[in-house]
């Protein structure tokens, strides 16, 4: 697998899947905001989440699937409406905890919705599939195999996106010990959530073909 794409192809994909990752986005927002309301493990798990996410839209690129998200503006809009829903019901979540809690023990179980949420956020946004479907093929040699190359560059981006995330999850920790000491800030923590689901709902919802 590794023989069909140049060390120099590999070099700069995963240059610029780097510098892709750093672009500020959905996912870096909310890797952030985890991470400086609720820990650099909470941050890590979303990223995880995120990032498995990633392994499903390389698959449907590998066998192009994704194309039906390019072509059908139904499947495309069905997709979005539904992940911007689920961001909704996550705000909506977070309205009704009374209290976030900052610097806790996290249980498994707790570690573990985040990670689902990383998943099903990555997944339910066609914008990703539609990404994938442009970005990758264009790193691809057509005489060798290209299913073989798709899941190579696919691999080699998500772990890029986890270098990146990781870090972004690490530093944003930082900003608990400051929110966790500010009364005003920690009565409001879960409105703050609520309203960074909301906005990715909304970025999700009126993203286009």
């Amino acid at each position: 697998m590794f023989e069909v794409l140049s060390i120099e192809t590999i070099i700069t994909f995963i240059t610029a899947s780097i510098v892709l990752s750093l672009v500020p986005g959905p996912d870096n927002l909310f890797v952030m905001s985890n991470s400086a309301l609720k820990g650099w493990r909470i941050g890590l798990y979303t990223t995880l989440g995120l990032c498995t996410g990633l392994i499903g839209h390389t698959i449907l690129v590998a066998i192009g699937v994704s194309v039906i998200f390019q072509t059908s503006a139904i499947a495309f809009n069905g997709l979005k409406i539904i992940g911007a829903f689920y961001l909704i019901y996550l705000a909506w979540l977070s309205i009704q905890n009374k209290e976030l809690n900052l610097g806790g023990e996290s249980k498994n179980s707790s570690n573990r919705s985040y990670y689902f949420t990383g998943v099903v956020m990555n997944l339910t946004n066609p914008k990703v599939a539609i990404f994938f479907l442009v970005f990758l093929p264009q790193f691809v040699n057509s005489t060798s195999n290209v299913t073989s190359q798709i899941f190579l560059l696919g691999l080699l981006f998500i772990f890029s996106a986890l270098f990146v995330f990781t870090s972004i999850a690490y530093l944003s920790s930082f900003l608990e010990g400051v929110l966790k000491k500010s009364k005003t800030i920690n009565k409001n923590l879960n409105l703050l959530a609520a309203l960074i689901y909301i906005a990715l709902a909304v970025n999700l919802f009126f993203i286009n073909l």
